[in-house]
């Protein structure tokens, strides 16, 4: 059991004839017994210390641990937001693709619904072209055959007609 201060100053030594001075010693126990009691207090405060410090130490890596647990989990939620937004793209992506598709075969489509409606269009003013032609043909046919007129004289007509529209134009 080791020795406190007040074990020190309690001492009592037996008296010898041939003793050292009770005085001394009484003095150098007294200086013992204050470094003693003033190493004991300074061992309690390095204690207290070294305590403060332990639980300090084990608080900064409980914290340590804390920061790399979420540093590790910050850079799987990056990976996976970075993952995320990859797949989201090529969604994107793959439906503007699609959606362009589609457009341009419905582009197509209008194309050639115009260009069949065209040919059509083009087919009927050909036949109505040609039944006009032989409507005025036949007409004139007609028109000769009331008014006796040749071939000859059809062809001098429009020439007069012309010659009178042009007098005509002068009157006015």
């Amino acid at each position: 059991m080791p020795l406190t201060p007040l074990d020190i100053h309690n001492k009592e030594f037996r008296k010898r004839f041939r003793g050292y001075d009770e005085r001394e010693v009484d003095e150098f126990l007294d200086e013992v017994v204050r470094d003693y009691d003033n190493l004991g207090k300074e061992n309690a405060q390095l204690r207290e210390e070294v305590e403060a410090l332990r639980s300090k130490l084990e608080q900064y890596r409980r914290l340590e641990e804390t920061l790399q647990n979420t540093l590790v989990v910050a850079q799987e939620t990056a990976e996976n937001l970075k993952e995320n937004a990859r797949k989201e793209a090529e969604l994107i992506v793959r439906q503007a693709e699609q959606e362009a598709e589609r457009l341009i075969r419905a582009a197509e489509e209008r194309v050639r619904e115009i260009e069949r409606r065209h040919a059509e269009l083009e087919r009927q003013f050909r036949q109505f072209r040609a039944r006009l032609r032989g409507l005025l043909i036949g007409e004139l046919e007609l028109l000769d055959a009331e008014w006796g007129e040749t071939g000859a004289d059809r062809e001098q007509a429009p020439r007069a007609g012309a010659a009178e529209a042009g007098g005509a134009a002068e009157e006015a």
